[in-house]
């Protein structure tokens, strides 16, 4: 089974933190339809939708990416770059916990998790103001047993990783060369987005297909013309907050437990 958990867009959003972007009214309820609207589409390539209640006093809760990173083996809490996003772990933790084994990372770490890029065996952890050096070490540590290799890479002038590279299946990359160093994927097949389009390199990979923000149809194009099914969805309102696809859910397969075997124990 294919689970997604995703959360309520916040009646605070307006309040949310902001890095890159001026300050823009946030229309509630047109960021509650585009955002039902994903679930949709989430739902229709096979994800059963774990929806979380909204947290009226956290602005930025909608995007439960920066608060946990799934793998098959285990999650990882993060501890968010923001301060005032930390008060969103304990409902993830809960979450999370029938699925997986929990670690956390601890202080002076921060980690969001839309620094972390996995592909395939492959997990680049992007240096930005919200994730730092202490903590890839602590997530290396987590995950080395589990036969991941991690990697840390420089982002520029945008919030997270992700909004400079995602991955397109477990060879490819959609990234913007202005954000990041192509150097640091030479092993993966490189699909640039159109200079035109320098927020289009967050995209949400499902599957064998791609969901991609309606607002960069050219670079739609270009994953198309790689030959990768694409399904495009509106978050104009929630681009507003610094969100994007990929922030909005945290995607992950159940695990198979032998019928007398519970789920692993939290870490």
């Amino acid at each position: 089974m294919h689970i997604a958990i995703t959360r309520e867009v916040s009646q605070s959003i307006e309040n949310c933190e902001l890095t890159h972007l001026e300050r823009t009214p946030i229309n509630h309820a047109t960021a509650r339809d585009q955002h039902a609207a994903y679930e949709t589409v989430l739902a229709s390539l096979g994800y059963q939708i774990q929806r979380l209640p909204a947290e009226p006093t956290m602005p930025d809760s909608v995007f439960v990416e920066d608060v946990a990173v799934v793998l098959d083996e285990i999650a990882i809490i993060t501890r968010p770059g923001a301060l005032s996003r930390r008060d969103e772990r304990p409902s993830i933790e809960r979450a999370l916990r029938p699925y997986r084994q929990l670690a956390h990372i601890k202080s002076p770490g921060i980690l969001d998790g839309g620094d972390v890029l996995r592909v395939g065996r492959d997990i680049w952890i992007g240096v930005s103001s919200r994730s730092n050096i202490d903590a890839i070490n602590q997530f290396r540590f987590y995950v080395g047993c589990h036969g991941y290799q991690v990697h840390s890479v420089n982002v520029r002038d945008c919030l997270h990783l992700k909004s400079a590279v995602t991955a397109v299946d477990d060879t490819t990359v959609l990234v913007n060369p202005a954000r990041v160093d192509l150097s640091n994927f030479k092993n993966q097949q490189c699909i640039q987005v159109d200079p035109s389009e320098p927020e289009a390199a967050n995209v949400l990979r499902v599957g064998p297909t791609v969901i991609a923000a309606s607002a960069f149809p050219r670079t739609a194009a270009l994953i198309e013309a790689a030959g990768f099914a694409v399904v495009t969805v509106d978050a104009s309102e929630l681009a507003k907050a610094e969100g994007a696809l990929t922030c909005c859910s945290l995607l992950f397969d159940m695990p198979v437990y032998e019928p007398h075997q519970p789920p692993p124990p939290a870490g």
